[in-house]
């Protein structure tokens, strides 16, 4: 039994003639004979029986018609859904980052990819942001590979065969200081010249407090932690009260507030910012056509770090 047969069965029984019926499946009529006299032997019953010029369901033919209506139903139906989802824009693209790119690279690369044309502007996304810097990266690739998202932005990329990870950009850490800080009149901050100010530190997301944890122990340092917040808006609404200083992810929002931000010249850090995506996996039209957007545009970073 094949697919075929059961759509020249449905037809046959719509129409009950063969000529009709081989004639609107573009078939000759003995083929379409053939097709029926094959499936009835398959199935041990006689499907059809001739009523003058043309045939009418037996009552096998009446009982196995409704099973195949339903099938083709449920095919065709599938078809369809597969089909929208592939090529066209309500297939929602899945991404995940880590909690440092929420504030304006996601969203800048996203409102960037939809003001390019009109085809691009009618795809959606579903986005999920991570909680912390390791284990963040972790369950998003987990989450990646069991097929829950499309793409990930992450920062530390676990040795993995089955995910392509391309470098896109680099984001630092800066220093943001009171207006009337000492060392708001430099150009750029040493991080041990910070020991005599107040830190306002993060209470949350373990992985990036580790992580600045780490940039003081590298010049000798433990930091005067006054106060700690959960994200990095409070954290410059602190800096801008005067309460003291905060080291952080470089972002634009940080220029809303009455602080001075400065890159920091020592220690050196970078932080590389991936996309990943599994290599072997058939992706929807959508994610492909963001996924050659992201690389053009960051297709110069790539080339550095090559």
């Amino acid at each position: 039994m094949n697919l075929y047969q059961l759509y020249y069965f449905r037809t046959l029984a719509k129409l009950e003639h063969y000529t009709h019926a081989a004639a609107q499946l573009c078939l000759t009529q003995p083929s379409l004979s053939h097709a029926i006299s094959s499936l009835e032997d398959e199935l041990g019953a006689v499907l059809f029986e001739k009523k003058g010029r043309n045939v009418v369901l037996t009552k096998y033919g009446r009982l196995f018609l409704p099973y195949v209506e339903n099938a083709l139903a449920e095919l065709e139906q599938g078809t369809k859904k597969i089909k929208e989802l592939s090529t066209d824009a309500q297939c929602a693209i899945n991404i995940g980052f880590i909690y440092t790119l929420s504030s304006h690279f996601i969203p800048d690369l996203i409102s960037g990819f939809a003001a390019k044309n009109e085809e691009n502007s009618k795809i959606q996304f579903s986005l999920h942001e991570g909680t912390t810097q390791n284990e963040c990266t972790a369950d998003l690739i987990i989450r990646l590979k069991n097929e829950k998202l499309d793409l990930v932005f992450a920062s530390l990329i676990p040795k993995d065969p089955d995910v392509e990870f391309i470098p896109i950009c680099e984001q630092k850490l800066v220093a943001i200081l009171p207006l009337d800080s000492p060392l708001a009149k430099l150009d750029q901050v040493d991080l041990k010249d910070t020991g005599p100010y107040p830190l306002i530190h993060y209470s949350g997301k373990p992985g990036l407090k580790q992580e600045i944890n780490r940039q003081y122990e590298k010049v000798n340092m433990i930091p005067k932690v006054c106060c700690e917040v959960e994200d990095e808006t409070s954290m410059a609404g602190l800096v801008a009260a005067k309460m003291g200083i905060a080291i952080v992810p470089e972002s634009p929002t940080f220029h809303n507030f009455k602080v001075k931000v400065l890159p920091i010249g020592n220690p050196d850090y970078k932080r590389i910012i991936y996309l990943g995506y599994m290599k072997n996996r058939q992706q929807a039209f959508p994610v492909r056509r963001f996924i050659n957007y992201v690389k053009e545009n960051f297709q110069e970073f790539q080339a550095q770090t090559m």
